[in-house]
This record gives C-alpha cells, sequence and structure tokens, in this order.
C-alpha cells in the first residue's frame, strides 16, 4: 500500500502534493488539523443513503486519529461563501448542488483553492431524470466526464488498475468493494486536465451480474477515480452499497469501506487535499 502512495503522491505531484511539500520545507511540518464538510441528501435510493450513513460514521471515527475534524449537514443552502470559509475541504457525499447560488459558491470556493472530495451520484447527470445535465461548468469543465451513461450491475467487486503519472501505467492493483460502477459521456484519457488515479482492470471482467446483458462489461476502458489539475480535488465513482431489493428487507449486503486498501487510499488522498488546499476567505 505504500508503494501505491507513493506513486500517487508524484501522480498528483503539480496539483496536490506540491503545496503540501512545499509547506512542509517552509515551516518543517505538513499543516494538520484542516476541517472538511461533508453535504449530504440521503433521502432517494437505499444503496446511497447506505453509503452516506456509513461514510459519516466512519469518517468520524478516523477523523480525530489522521488529524482533521469532520462535520456534515443536509442543508444546502449552507453552499455560501462565509460558511464555506470555516472548511479547507467540501465532500459530496451523494448528490450536488441545484440551486444557482449554491452553484456560484461552490464554483468560487473551488476557484480560490478550497479542496474537494466527491463520490459516486455526487457526477450523476442525466437528460432527462431528476439529474439533468444543466451545469456545465462542474460536469464538462470540473469533473470533465460529462453525463452519466450506463452502469453495471448488480454491485460487484473489482480490481483497480493504479494509474502512473502522464499516462504511463504501474502494476500495482487494489481490491475494491462491491459497488455500482459507472460509464460515463467524455473519455478522460483525452482531456489535458485529468489525471486518472485508478481505472478498472481487465482481470475484473466481466464486471456485473445483470441480468440485463449491458449491465454486465466485458472489455473497455473505465476510469473510477481521477483528479484535475485545475483545482484540488478528487473523484471516486465508489458510494453504492449492495442493498437486499429482492428480498423487500433494504439491509445493507455490503459495505465502501470493506476493503482496508480502498479505504486507506480515500483516507490519505483526503489527508492530501486538507493539507494542500488554500483556506478561502469570504470576499477575497
Amino acid at each position: 500500500m505504500k508503494k501505491i502512495l507513493l506513486q500517487i503522491f508524484f501522480l498528483l505531484l503539480s496539483n496536490l502534493a506540491l503545496r503540501a511539500a512545499a509547506n512542509t520545507q517552509l515551516t518543517g511540518h505538513t499543516r494538520a488539523g484542516f476541517k472538511a464538510i461533508a453535504f449530504f441528501t440521503g433521502r432517494h435510493d437505499q444503496a446511497h443513503i447506505s453509503f452516506v450513513q456509513e461514510a459519516n460514521a466512519w469518517f468520524h471515527k478516523n477523523s480525530a486519529t489522521a488529524g482533521f475534524t469532520y462535520d456534515t449537514t443536509s442543508n444546502w443552502d449552507n453552499l455560501n461563501d462565509s460558511f464555506l470559509a470555516n472548511y479547507q475541504v467540501v465532500l459530496f457525499l451523494d448528490t450536488r448542488p441545484e440551486k444557482p447560488a449554491q452553484r456560484e459558491a461552490f464554483r468560487r470556493y473551488m476557484e480560490k483553492g478550497g479542496g474537494w472530495m466527491g463520490f459516486h451520484f455526487a457526477a450523476f447527470a442525466l437528460t432527462p431524470s431528476d439529474y439533468p445535465q444543466d451545469w456545465n461548468w462542474y460536469h464538462n469543465e470540473f469533473l470533465g466526464s460529462g453525463s452519466y451513461v450506463s452502469n453495471t450491475w448488480r454491485p460487484t467487486s473489482a480490481v483497480l488498475k493504479i494509474e502512473g503519472f502522464k499516462g504511463g501505467t504501474m502494476t500495482d492493483t487494489i481490491h475494491a468493494a462491491p459497488n455500482e460502477w459507472y460509464r460515463w459521456e467524455n473519455d478522460l484519457r483525452k482531456n489535458k486536465d485529468i489525471r486518472i488515479i485508478a481505472s478498472i482492470d481487465s482481470s475484473s471482467f466481466p464486471l456485473g451480474t445483470g441480468p440485463k446483458p449491458h449491465e454486465i462489461w466485458h472489455s473497455g476502458y473505465y476510469p473510477v477515480v481521477w483528479t484535475n489539475l485545475r483545482y484540488e480535488m478528487v473523484y471516486f465513482n465508489m458510494g453504492h452499497n449492495d442493498i437486499d431489493y429482492e428480498g423487500k428487507t433494504n439491509q445493507t449486503l455490503s459495505w465502501t469501506f470493506s476493503s482496508p486498501k480502498q479505504a486507506a487510499l480515500i483516507l490519505d488522498i483526503l489527508t492530501m487535499i486538507g493539507q494542500s488546499g488554500t483556506h478561502p476567505s469570504p470576499g477575497h
């Protein structure tokens, strides 16, 4: 795992780790005690609700030993300049902001150097749906992925390949927890601002169990973790737990943080973002 994290450090050097390294050289230590705020909705799809509950408990549990403060809110109106000025990192656990004022405040926060980590459905956009692609800056410029296209079913684990710097591929892999994996409209490999951190390894195919044939992937390239070098951000496609829908119990059958290497990857990248980001101030 240390080797993987070292490779990711170099992958993100020009964007995330550079500021942390510079701070270390100047002060003799990285900035500790950063504050993170997680936004969530937690009302639709039991798989996403289960993940939100799991993520909030897991981040709270690990925040003290990792040296940061973890707060949560389901009030998306808190996505404003004065509230965000208290935090170095914003997390979107399940959805995205919908109101123009919320979206504009988030864009300002990111353009001023704030940090962001998003999970799974936070990147979803499909027209027509309850979450149409009506925010070009977020989906095309910031995330780079564009609209959602399709997904695997049912949630299954996958082997993830850790990508190398400037397109080179490392041999290291990690085993992810079960997840519903997304496919996107845009080819992220063609975006000069995007660096892919992890993608589905070919050893995972066939991925998904169906029953519909298009819900099973047999080949192709699917990025699942990436950063945009213009911002202090990382997106993780993970965040959809398996649920007993068929038995009508709505019980959680899998957990996103059950994979130790995946959980460590998430926590270490969050720490990188928190230590490297700028602390935005209202009106500046």
